[in-house]
């Protein structure tokens, strides 16, 4: 396990940090993913490689957690955090294909900052399609949303990460 763990550890981490944009709750998800698959690895049945039965565990980890927070938030809201969350609503767009990652070193900063600063419905959509490579029928079953919602969100993000990318 700690032979899996060194190897993986900073895949989970970079995709706990890119869907959440914040570097503590990834390093928190991050030994969360590891103690859960502790605790499962008797569950493991080989279907798959190790490797991408963690990623699946750090995909759930990170929207469990982020579903938690969401219903703690709406137990309590007060007026003004109200406005806020208003502000940052989806759109409803279509969707539509082609974002290339750079290459530079540079360039990939200015990315996982833009990508760090879409919001978290936009910014797990685009982290799970654009990066991990997860279809939105996928996508839809690990975060119980409507497909048409997802690609409308995936749409938002690159058009928001174009705008903040030209600048």
């Amino acid at each position: 396990f700690e032979t899996l763990y060194r190897r993986e550890v900073g895949r989970v981490y970079a995709l706990c940090l890119r869907m959440t944009a914040d570097q503590v709750r990834a390093r928190e998800l991050t030994q969360s993913v590891f103690v859960r698959a502790w605790d499962r690895l008797g569950s493991f049945r080989g279907e798959a490689q190790l490797s991408s039965w963690l990623h699946r565990i750090a995909v759930n980890e990170v929207l469990i957690e982020a579903r938690s927070d969401r219903r703690r938030r709406a137990r309590v809201v007060l007026a003004e955090d109200e406005t806020v969350e208003s502000a940052g609503a989806i759109s409803d767009a279509p969707a539509y294909s082609g974002v290339t990652l750079p290459v530079d070193t540079e360039s990939r900063i200015d990315l996982e900052r833009a990508i760090a600063m879409l919001p978290p419905g936009a910014r797990t959509v685009f982290v799970l399609h654009d990066i991990e490579g997860y279809r939105h029928e996928e996508i839809s079953r690990m975060t119980g949303s409507a497909e048409g919602t997802l690609r409308a969100q995936l749409h938002r993000a690159r058009k928001l990460l174009m705008e903040a990318l030209s600048r």
